[in-house]
């Protein structure tokens, strides 16, 4: 018997509860057409509405994640280390609310997603207008260009606006032009993980198994707690990819909790709450040990092929920068953002005066290294005194500087090396907002570089390979880590930085920086010790 035709929406939402700002009720206009009134959208509201939203998602949050950190405060089962990574993280957002330094370096590829209405009339130049607005901010705004073209097949040069954006856009029903905005960094980005799986995994303890083993590999590089999301399914790989993303930023909230065998997509409540409790005991907690490695958790169910079965495995870092947008007959609307994260610093205050070792930095290096010789893993050190700045392309230039034979750079091995890229310097300020960038993609030049006295203390974000702990512990190194996420906060630790070296690299530059009181964990030491993996 033949089934008669039924459309199945994929995602059902529900209604749109998101409180939302009028930019400007301008741009838009509302024509009659054969009968119908269409909703005409000029391009300077495309391009306002995106010149906000990156704006705003570079320096603020939503409320409900600001006040996910401030639970952590009052947890009892969290680790003290869990403790000062929120309150870190919530002190950063207060310096970065204040419009100046964002709260990550790293302020991303401008990532567009847009569902036009089947009533909304544009002139056709959406992609350009939008793209308008990312550039407007990142010339006007303290934000760094991350973004790189090829010039051939191995070669990139900065684009110098961070452009271009990913724009996707697609058809909808209704008279309005509904966005998401995401700013996706490095790190999160580079953390997200795909899974051809087979059926035989949609078993329960196998599924659990897969889950167990996979989601560590997320590791702590990508700055959590994070907002995890699980996709299981879909249709293709680039289905399931999507999704994942918008799983990730809370877009897919609204979704059924039960399949219907329809192919509509639905959350799983139950395999949420287990996945968190999966995460709660890894012990990687909130970056430096502890419970939490995750704010929450989205499991969502696809429809799929029988013979497939992709998983997704992401996550939207403690940044989470994605903003929603709208264009209707009321004019140009932008989700609201919180702007008073200054009421959580009473708990703040209540925090202070956490013991670490003050570790002066300006000294011999063999002097530095038995120091913290001295201090197990785990332990918190104040940094104060110089740090030599380079990171990926930095080191890939010193890399085949010592493969013509040339010496490795005096100051490679006079200071420790801070892998970091900072956003633009704001005036009359010494640096722009300046986090450590995920140490796991220098792993490769560890080795050699300590053998020749170069990067024998070295400070990021992140778990590393095997080979570092190897490393350290062959040639007396060590490496710390600091916190992921709170670049605006680090910039208060900065006294002073000047480039060095490589100045036509731009934010890959070498630099040489001061910095004072600039808080950090000893991950790896000299005897082999690895915070994140305990023998």
């Amino acid at each position: 018997m033949t089934k008669p035709f039924v459309y199945t929406k994929l995602f059902q939402l529900g209604d749109d509860r998101t409180e939302y700002r009028l930019l400007t009720p301008g741009h838009v206009a509302v024509h009659r057409h054969l009968g119908q009134e269409l909703l005409h959208v000029e391009g300077a509201a495309l391009e306002r509405l995106s010149r906000e939203a990156f704006a705003d998602t570079a320096f603020l949050f939503r409320a409900k994640h600001l006040e996910q950190w401030a639970a952590i405060l009052d947890d009892p089962e969290a680790s003290d280390n869990d403790r000062f990574v929120a309150a870190s993280l919530l002190k950063n957002a207060v310096i970065s609310a204040a419009g100046v330094l964002p709260a990550c370096q790293d302020t991303g590829t401008a990532t567009i997603l847009g569902w036009r209405g089947h009533r909304v009339m544009t002139d056709g130049n959406d992609e350009e207008a939008l793209s308008r607005g990312v550039y407007q901010t990142y010339q006007e705004r303290n934000l760094r260009y991350s973004q790189v073209a090829p010039v051939d097949l191995f070669r990139d040069v900065n684009t110098g606006t961070n452009l271009p954006a990913q724009i996707d856009l697609e058809a909808a029903r209704g008279d309005a032009y509904d966005f998401l905005f995401l700013a996706k960094g490095g790190g999160s980005a580079n953390k997200t993980f795909l899974f051809p799986e087979t059926p035989a995994v949609l078993a329960p303890e196998k599924l659990r198994e897969f889950l167990k083993a996979n989601i560590p590999k997320l590791g702590v590089s990508a700055c959590p707690p994070y907002h995890l999301a699980i996709v299981i399914g879909g249709t293709s790989p680039e289905k399931n990819l999507k999704t994942l993303k918008l799983a990730s930023a809370g877009w897919l909230d609204g979704l059924p909790t039960s399949g219907d065998g329809s192919g509509r997509a639905f959350r799983d409540p139950a395999m949420e709450a287990e996945v968190a409790a999966i995460c709660r005991g890894f012990g990687l907690g909130a970056q430096f040990g502890g419970k939490w490695f995750a704010l929450d958790v989205r499991v969502v169910r696809m429809p799929r092929h029988a013979a497939s079965c992709f998983i997704g495995i992401g996550a939207s870092c403690s940044a989470h920068r994605n903003i929603r947008g709208r264009v209707t007959r009321d004019g140009v609307l932008l989700e609201k953002l919180d702007r008073n994260p200054e009421r959580f610093l009473p708990k703040l205050n209540a925090l202070a005066g956490r013991a670490a070792v003050e570790l002066e930095l300006d000294r011999p290096m063999a002097e530095l290294r038995a120091e913290l010789a001295k201090h197990p893993v785990g332990t918190q050190v104040n940094l104060t005194g110089t740090l030599i700045v380079a990171r990926d392309v930095a080191h890939a230039r010193i890399q085949a500087l010592l493969d013509e034979g040339k010496p490795m750079p005096e100051y490679m091995k006079r200071h420790p090396v801070y892998y970091a890229g900072p956003a633009k310097t704001p005036p009359g300020m010494p640096s722009g907002s300046f986090g450590p960038t995920t140490a796991q993609r220098m792993d490769p030049y560890v080795d050699g570089f300590m053998a020749q006295g170069a990067s024998l203390v070295m400070l990021a974000k992140g778990n590393r390979a095997e080979s570092v702990t190897d490393s350290c512990r062959k040639h007396g190194g060590f490496y710390l880590g600091t916190i992921g996420g709170a670049a605006a906060a680090v910039a208060q630790h900065i006294t002073s930085s000047e480039i060095v070296d490589f100045e036509e690299l731009g934010m890959e530059a070498v630099r040489r920086i001061t910095v004072k009181g600039l808080s950090a964990f000893i991950i790896c030491d000299d005897k082999g010790g690895n915070l994140y993996c305990p023998k």
